[in-house]
């Protein structure tokens, strides 16, 4: 295999088109995302059929801005690799059909790559001393899991959501206080006017699976705190709230983490997704790590979110493993981690 192996990669799996150019893994050349966000607020929430006609719109001038960015030409890559899964599938299918229509023009290795496991690799973009095995949160809209990553590309989870997710509780959390779409980074911001002790809201515990999530009760938690206000005609602090409810949260990821760490024997953790540009997360996270001798890592807000630099990051290591797909390959809504 050539010592230096460069990545062209494709991430439309929500409402972010991006492409970006990776170098062995771990040196990003070019990082290209077009955010959705601003057309997605009128709605209040991602709109499948529009986020999907977007990505068709945007998706050959992201990766011609990519390439001419890194220097790069569809004839210098080596390979094509795609997010397949999971998301939105008509999101998807833009990517992979982006995807497998420039590796049969220019003849090159297409690679499917799982859109959670890239998240989990964003780690490695910044942190060249990161190596598995570690233990990762991955906390976004649509996931809350506890992977213990055992090698790269090989993952098992021992902890996940059993209801909603926590960046999705952010989101229902800001939709009722009034703050709007996206939740997580409004109520980050105005949680820093609040009392995170003024209002004690619950902290659920899954009997039997300690390390799984349970946000459901939380949220419904936060309504009925609201609820009961607006009949009794008392005044919302939305600070407070907001600052009460992301300690909750908090609170919860972070012992789960490091629990889990604890228990498989890990002196590393990592967290990774949307939620994990969470300064008060970050802020818990690195204090209870710092307590039980973990070594703790996590990726700048831009490798967070969506993006294609954490998919070249993770299909470079299925690449150098020897995974190829082929023109076959179809977008998986509800793909599993670690399915191939």
């Amino acid at each position: 295999m050539k010592e230096k192996t460069t990545i062209l990669a494709i991430e439309s799996s929500c409402d972010e088109t991006a492409a970006a150019v990776v170098v062995n893994g771990r040196d990003v050349r070019s990082n290209v995302i077009f955010s959705q966000i601003d057309l997605h607020k009128l709605y209040g929430g991602v709109v499948p059929e529009i986020a999907s006609r977007k990505h068709i719109e945007k998706i050959n001038q992201v990766i011609e801005e990519a390439l001419e960015t890194a220097g790069e030409t569809l004839d210098t890559i080596d390979a094509v690799c795609v997010t397949y899964g999971p998301g939105l599938v008509g999101a998807l299918l833009v990517g992979v059909a982006e995807a497998k229509a420039i590796a049969y023009a220019k003849k090159k290795p297409l690679v499917g790559v799982h859109h959670i496991e890239g998240h989990i690799c964003a780690n490695y973009i910044e942190h060249p001393d990161l190596e598995p095995p570690f233990m990762c949160l991955v906390a976004s809209g649509g996931h809350s899991h506890l992977v213990k990553v055992l090698d790269y590309g090989e993952y098992e989870i021992v902890g996940r959501t059993r209801d909603d997710a926590a960046g999705e509780a952010f989101d229902k959390v800001a939709r009722a206080i009034g703050l709007g779409y996206p939740g997580g980074p409004k109520i980050d911001k105005l949680s820093k006017e609040g009392d995170p002790k003024a209002i004690k809201f619950p902290r659920a515990k899954v009997e039997g699976a300690e390390n799984d999530f349970s946000f459901s009760g939380l949220k419904s938690a936060v309504l009925n705190y609201l609820n009961n206000c607006q009949m009794k005609g008392i005044p919302v602090n939305r600070a407070d709230v907001a600052a009460s409810f992301q300690e909750a949260v908090v609170d919860v990821l972070s012992e789960h983490t490091v629990r889990a760490a604890l228990e498989h024997g890990m002196d590393k953790v990592a967290i990774a997704g949307g939620v994990a540009s969470n300064q008060s997360l970050r802020k818990i996270m690195q204090e209870r790590c710092k307590k039980n001798n973990l070594e703790f890592y996590y990726p700048s807000p831009i490798y967070c979110t969506d993006n294609a630099a954490m998919i070249g990051a993770a299909g470079y290591y299925e690449y150098k493993k020897g995974v190829r797909h082929g023109l076959d390959l179809n977008a998986i809504p509800n793909l599993k981690i670690g399915q191939r």
